[in-house]
């Protein structure tokens, strides 16, 4: 049996675990009240609670299932989360004590980010450190898995296919992702380039003849982030005499907080501010194209472990 680490971000499960939820993202640095209740306000507009955590553990499901067609029996799938339970350090733990001895360490982010990948796996180091008998492969991107793409693409064709003047050349295409400290480019982190090259498939999979990427979601810190931020490219659109814009946001793989409210609340009411028409794709989700990509790279990663 190879035992498959599906990781996650996390997201608290009720507007209770808010503050825990918060605390554990800055390391035990307890947040102030003020900086709870925005957050708290944000997941109260998208109804209370981020579908995040329902539909994570309904792509682990999915997971195992798709496994299970390739080979029953031979894999067993087991999800955790960076910032809420079940966290990674005890999902590990239990995967040892069930006697897992190779394992295959995916996480649901597609694009490889030192500063991501790593740190997911930091939580996984501390318990893999007492177990040196476990076999570990680490799948650290999938930004181009032709499932992935697909799926994306069917998305694209969709979305266009619905704005009020059709087709392509009528729409500027926006890819986004998640934002990160600009730090990370003098450690030459892989994260830009990695989103570059999905973008660009796409691109030239859809001959898309308008589309650019930017970042969104970046956190509210002293130091920079990357960008263009996505708001700030809305106004640059703008200013062009753009009118239709696609959000695509390649870096994320469910609905949860950085979709329903960054995209479709704040991002919805600049576009509107500035006379915009905005759509953005739906997100993978539980979409099976997708899932069974994740179920190449579990099936191809566990043969190189």
């Amino acid at each position: 049996m190879i035992g498959v680490l599906l990781m996650a971000y996390g997201t608290p499960r009720s507007l209770d675990e808010v503050e825990a939820y918060f605390t554990h993202i800055r390391r035990g640095r307890k947040p102030t009240e003020d900086e709870v209740g925005e957050l708290t306000e944000r997941y109260q507009a998208i109804g209370g609670v981020s579908p995040l955590t329902q539909i994570t553990e309904s792509q682990a499901k999915a997971l195992q299932d798709a496994l299970d067609r390739r080979a029953p029996g031979r894999f067993q799938v087991s999800l955790a989360m960076k910032h809420s339970p079940p966290f990674i350090a005890e999902v590990v733990a239990g995967m040892a004590r069930d006697g897992v001895r190779e394992m295959v360490a995916l996480v649901l982010a597609p694009h490889e980010s030192k500063m991501i990948i790593d740190d997911y796996l930091r939580y996984a180091r501390e318990v893999l450190e007492a177990h040196p008998e476990v076999k570990v492969h680490v799948i650290r991107s999938w930004h181009l898995n032709p499932h992935y793409l697909a799926a994306l693409e069917k998305r694209i064709q969709r979305e266009l296919a619905a704005f009020p003047r059709p087709g392509a050349d009528q729409t500027v295409v926006l890819f986004t992702a998640h934002s990160l400290p600009e730090g990370i480019l003098a450690r030459q982190d892989p994260y830009p380039t990695r989103l570059e090259e999905t973008a660009r498939a796409l691109a030239e999979r859809l001959a898309l003849s308008h589309w650019r990427r930017a970042y969104q979601s970046a956190g509210k810190t002293p130091f920079p982030w990357l960008g263009p931020d996505l708001l700030d490219v809305l106004e640059d659109l703008k200013g062009e005499g753009r009118w239709q814009v696609l959000v695509v946001p390649i870096g994320f793989v469910a609905d949860h907080l950085e979709i329903l409210y960054d995209i479709d609340i704040e991002a919805q009411a600049k576009a509107r501010g500035l006379g915009l028409t905005l759509r953005r794709t739906e997100s993978l989700n539980i979409d099976p194209e997708f899932l069974e990509g994740l179920a190449e790279e579990v099936f191809q990663g566990s043969r190189a472990a």
